[in-house]
């Protein structure tokens, strides 16, 4: 059977830079590429090695989305939980649902645009 993995997911976003500059403190990762996309706008890859959010946008407003349509949330696992509440709150956004359990402990938080994040450490 073939193995595979995420290589990266593309979520629509009202300010690129402001939401790549997020996941650059939270997460350590860099900006991987930039340039034009469909319908005349614009991404961001932002990762590591072997895997990326592409943030882009349409350049035209759009409301915050809702609760989970079409995705209920993103996960991404960090070795410092506490770090990356700090980093939430600098960033003028408010965690919530703190939670210990099996298997680790997190915490979520909404960006800008309504899109659910799940911090979560396993340490």
């Amino acid at each position: 059977m073939a193995q595979g993995r995420l290589e990266h997911a593309n979520i629509t976003v009202s300010d690129i830079d402001r939401s790549s500059a997020l996941l650059q403190d939270l997460l350590g990762w860099h900006e991987r590429w930039r340039g034009p996309a469909i319908n005349g706008g614009e991404t961001i890859h932002v990762g590591g090695d072997f895997s990326y959010i592409a943030v882009y946008t349409d350049r035209k407003p759009h409301d915050r989305f809702p609760k989970g349509a079409p995705l209920n949330h993103v996960g991404l696992v960090v070795s410092d939980l506490d770090a990356a509440e700090r980093v939430v709150i600098a960033a003028g956004l408010e965690p919530f649902n703190h939670a210990d359990y099996a298997p680790g402990r997190r915490f979520y938080f909404f960006d800008w645009d309504g899109i659910e994040f799940e911090m979560v450490s396993y340490d």
